[in-house]
């Protein structure tokens, strides 16, 4: 479908600014122009709700006020303080990026989408969205919620993980925002705005959007049709036993390897049970013959990068007398200050270190 008339874009322009001045959510990292705060919380919110973000974005502002101060930190800090946001990659990508703006361009967030794009970790979706929210630039983005307006208000019929249909989006994105006269950063955050809490995946509010009488979905009656999104990968169900092992005062946990899910995070020793006549996941690769399960103390389930995983908490005794390379002891009073995996956080809030 063509693009709307000049005259119709600049009404649904007008309505959609004017929505979201009125009703947008009292974020945070909305009540600043600061890039680097900006940048933090845009690095927290990929694929990760709001609403979990809030709590991590001020405690880490916190003790990382500047760019300067997150260059200058030892990963291990980094990563304990993102400990339960899950995809730790994009922690380490943060600070390797801080340390090039703290280098290379005077602990100042980049102008240009260029410069921004060449920093470790940033696509061209968190230097759209920095670059307009900051500096009220005219650049584009397209993340989830602006493909699923954008598909539905323009009645856009393909896959927008794949071209043509991605790279129409982004032209559109473009061509819109370019158009925003001074409002860039507003109007891309009232695309996004509309996405999160209007023109949701599943039961869109129709009558409640702003834009709604010129949504070529709507009108066509094909608002559960739109987007086109390719079917999810099903999960892979995986079977663990969990192992809670003390000595002197102390609990065992395990470094995971420096690549892979959950790289360098600590958890407590994980043995996967392969489901009869299947291959193992891969997730989890502690070597037999190191530790031997006991009492079965509770049954707990976790969610990661496609994998539904059923993990069954136990009692544990080393079968060692001095921890082998990544392994290592921690006193009760460290264990909360550690880079910690999501599911070895939700075993510490069962209080098993405590019975």
């Amino acid at each position: 479908m063509s693009p709307l008339p000049v005259a119709d874009l600049s009404s649904v322009r007008t309505k959609l600014l004017a929505w979201y001045r009125s009703a947008r959510r009292d974020l945070p990292w909305r009540r600043t122009r600061d890039p680097y705060a900006i940048w933090v919380s845009e690095a927290m919110l990929q694929q990760t709700r709001v609403e979990t973000v809030r709590g991590f974005w001020t405690r880490f502002l916190e003790r990382f006020p500047t760019v300067e101060s997150l260059a200058a930190a030892e990963e291990e800090e980094v990563l304990a303080l993102w400990s339960g946001l899950g995809y730790y990659s994009r922690a380490r990508r943060l600070l390797a990026a801080a340390r090039v703006v703290a280098r290379e361009h005077s602990g100042r967030f980049p102008t240009t989408r260029a410069a921004a794009e060449a920093l470790p970790g940033v696509g061209a979706y968190t230097a759209g969205a920095v670059l307009s929210i900051a500096y009220d630039l005219p650049e584009a983005l397209v993340d989830g919620n602006v493909t699923r307006v954008f598909c539905r208000f323009f009645g856009l019929d393909g896959d927008p993980a794949r071209n043509p249909l991605k790279a129409e989006l982004t032209r559109r994105a473009r061509s819109l925002v370019g158009e925003a006269d001074g409002d860039a950063g507003d109007w891309n955050q009232a695309l996004m705005e509309l996405g999160a809490r209007v023109c949701t995946a599943r039961a869109p509010a129709c009558p409640s959007c702003p834009i709604a009488p010129g949504c070529a979905a709507r009108r066509e009656g094909r608002t559960a049709e739109l987007p086109q999104l390719a079917l999810p990968r099903p999960a892979k169900a995986v079977e663990v036993d969990l192992l809670l092992v003390s000595r002197a005062g102390r609990w065992l946990f395990e470094r995971r390897g420096p690549r892979g899910a959950m790289a360098g995070m600590l958890q407590f020793p994980t043995l996967e049970r392969p489901p009869p006549g299947g291959a193992p996941s891969g997730l989890f690769r502690l070597p037999p013959g190191l530790l031997q399960a006991g009492e079965h103390l509770a049954t707990i389930r976790h969610a990661i990068t496609h994998h539904r995983i059923r993990a069954r908490v136990r009692r544990g005794r080393s079968l060692f007398q001095r921890a082998p390379d990544g392994l290592r002891w921690l006193r009760r009073a460290e264990v909360s200050a550690a880079g910690l995996t999501g599911m070895t956080r939700k075993v510490l809030g069962g209080g098993f270190l405590e019975r």
